[in-house]
């Protein structure tokens, strides 16, 4: 049985805390791309600290629930739109999976 996906911010952004919002730079070819400034809130950036290290969307969804007066099911919604956007724009990734190298 496949485990869960694992997510991990990626290794080419820089992230700094700025007057309580996280701000994510791209670094494409050593250079930080300054027209691709990604910028979250509260939550967002509680997330982005916890993908530190890899975690799963259910690990996620604990996290946001034990911050946020929150329901699972909402963090979950909530966390899937977040994930899918920050996939896109490159600035998180899915953790390849070890039973996918055999």
């Amino acid at each position: 049985m496949a485990s869960p996906p694992q997510f991990v911010r990626s290794d080419n952004v820089v992230s700094r805390v700025i007057a309580g919002e996280t701000l994510i730079v791209p670094v494409r070819r050593g250079v930080a791309d300054l027209a691709c400034l990604y910028s979250f809130n509260g939550v967002g950036s509680t997330v982005w600290e916890a993908l530190q290290k890899p975690r799963t969307v259910d690990e996620l969804v604990g996290v946001v629930e034990s911050t946020y007066a929150v329901s699972p099911e909402q963090a979950r919604e909530d966390l899937a739109v977040f994930l899918n956007e920050a996939q896109a724009a490159g600035v998180v990734q899915v953790v390849p999976s070890e039973s996918a190298n055999p």
